[in-house]
C-alpha cells in the first residue's frame, strides 16, 4: 500500500494549521494582558464544559450507564483520580449490564 502525495501533503498541512492555531493562542495571551473577567472565565470554564459533555452523553445512554455514573463520581470525589474513576465506571457498567439492568 502506498501513500499518495496529495494525501500526505494534506495531512502535513492540517497538522501545521492545527499547530499554528494552538501556538497562536499562547502567543497572543503572552503578548496581550487579558482583563480579570477573561482570566476568571478561562480558569473556570473547563468544569462546566465537562459537565455539559457528561450530561449529554448520559442522556443518550441506557439505565446501566446512567446508574454507573454514581459510583464513578463517588470514586472521583473520594480519590480525585480520573484513571481510577474510569475503571470504576466501566466496571459498574459491566456489572449492571451483567445483572440485567
Amino acid at each position: 500500500m502506498t501513500m499518495r502525495w496529495d494525501v500526505t501533503l494534506a495531512i502535513i498541512a492540517m497538522g501545521l494549521v492545527t499547530y499554528i492555531c494552538r501556538a497562536g493562542g499562547y502567543a497572543v495571551l503572552r503578548a496581550v494582558r487579558t482583563p480579570p473577567f477573561v482570566d476568571a472565565l478561562l480558569r473556570n470554564l473547563p468544569a462546566p464544559l465537562f459537565a455539559a459533555y457528561v450530561a449529554l452523553s448520559l442522556s443518550r445512554q441506557d439505565l446501566a450507564a446512567t446508574l454507573a455514573s454514581i459510583p464513578c463520581a463517588a470514586a472521583h470525589l473520594r480519590w480525585g483520580n480520573f484513571g481510577l474513576s474510569i475503571v470504576v465506571g466501566v466496571a459498574a457498567v459491566a456489572l449492571l449490564r451483567w445483572a440485567g439492568v
